[in-house]
Formats: structure tokens, sequence, C-alpha cells
């Protein structure tokens, strides 16, 4: 009986793993590639919002109001968690999320702790979108490491527009990354943060203008491993 018992609670804990990611275009597929990888089982349901793409450099409201749709869009599928695989949504609209709804969520945000945690220069470089450097998140963890390390920030000024276009790899894009990673360059630092989920599809071109010297920090493994520990802690406090 006990033995029976025992399979039948694990037989009642084993339900179909749904997790919604959404971004404003193809981007947060750089998130999805990286959670499918560890939870290759899970049903992946992902919004791109096509309509108000690029969200870098739309008003707050509108990023806000288009996160809140879109969960609902998921949460009527039937997803557990829901993945803002954006950084912009993330920085604008992540609080607001959580405040509202009932189911946990994933955001992301520039990674500049481990940057600054191995940086032998002393400089770091953050490439985001102008909403990202505004939000809260990121403001509270550049001020944590403010007196560690040098921040220099840079907006990735048409790279949404160019990864959208299917453009990763091409003379364009190369001297577009060239021209906003310069500076950057100039001033010494060792490593890249991308902070856009967008930005890893060019991650070759960054690579080859920036050069063996400098480190690109991708969070995109590190957000795909806090969703499925989200969904391994979920499976614990059911079963």
């Amino acid at each position: 009986m006990i033995g029976n018992n025992q399979t039948a609670t694990k037989a009642a804990c084993v339900v179909p793993e749904r997790v919604g990611f959404f971004d404003s275009g193809i981007g947060g597929v750089s998130v999805v590639r990286e959670f499918v990888r560890l939870r290759p089982a899970a049903e992946v349901f992902y919004v791109a919002d096509w309509t108000y793409c690029p969200y870098g450099d739309k008003p707050e409201a509108v990023v806000r109001s288009r996160a809140h749709i879109i969960t609902e869009r998921l949460l009527e599928q039937g997803c557990q968690l829901i993945v803002a695989a954006c950084n912009t949504a993330t920085a604008v609209a992540i609080d607001s999320l959580r405040a509202t709804y009932d189911v946990p969520f994933v955001g992301i945000e520039p990674a500049v702790k481990p940057a600054a945690l191995h940086s032998q220069t002393g400089v770091v470089g953050i490439l985001a979108t102008p909403n990202t450097f505004g939000g809260r998140l990121y403001k509270k963890t550049s001020l944590r490491f403010a007196g560690k390390v040098r921040v220099l920030t840079a907006v990735g000024e048409g790279f949404v527009e160019l990864v959208e276009d299917g453009e990763f790899d091409s003379v364009k894009t190369e001297r577009a990354v060239e021209h906003v990673l310069a500076p950057l360059l100039e001033q010494g630092i060792d490593h890249l943060v991308l902070g856009c989920t967008h930005y890893p599809f060019l991650k070759a071109v960054i690579a080859r203008v920036v050069g063996p010297g400098v480190a690109i920090v991708d969070p995109s493994h590190a957000v795909a491993l806090r969703a499925v520990l989200l969904l391994e802690q979920r499976e614990g406090d059911r079963c």
C-alpha cells in the first residue's frame, strides 16, 4: 500500500510544464535556446511583440502596458512561469507584473556583477537600451559596484533593427558595432556586458570588433537557469 501511495503521489506531481517567454521581437529566443537545453521536456510559449518592436525607445507606459497584455495571453495558455526575456521590459514592468499576477516571473538585467568581479583593468562596458539604463534594477546594481570598477555605458543604436532584419554578420552590422563600441574600447574596457537579448545574435561581430582582450558577458544562460530552478522549487513545494 505504501508503495502504491508513493507512486500515486509522484504521478500527481507530474504535470506538463508550460513556460512563457516574451520580448519585443526575436531577441528573447537567445534565452529560450538556453532554457530548452536545460529543460527540453517543458512546453515553451513565446510572444514576439513585433508591432511595438523595439521596446528600447518606447515610452515606459507603453512597454508596461504591452507586458501586461502579453502576460495575460500567456496565462490563458496555462503558463506556470513567465520570463520577461527582454531587458527593457524587465526594467520597466517586472515590479508591476509581480504585484499584479500570482505566478513567478523571471527578469533579465545587465550582468554588471560578474563583469565587475572579474575585471582586470577596472573598466567594464555595458551595452543596452535607454529604458534599461533608466530602470531601477540597473541603477541599483551599477551603484553597488561603482566604487570597485568604472562602468561605461553605450546604447546599441540600431542593433535591434539589424537583428530583426537578419543581418547578424554583415558589413553594415560590423560598421554599426564599431561605431558604438569605439569609445568604450578607447577607454580600456576588458569586459562587455550584453544588456539586450537581441545582442547575442551579433556576438560573432562584436567579438571581432572588441578582440580577444575583451570578455563578452551574455546573461542568457543564467536567466534560463534561474527559470529552471524556480520550476524545480515549484515542483518541490507541490509534491
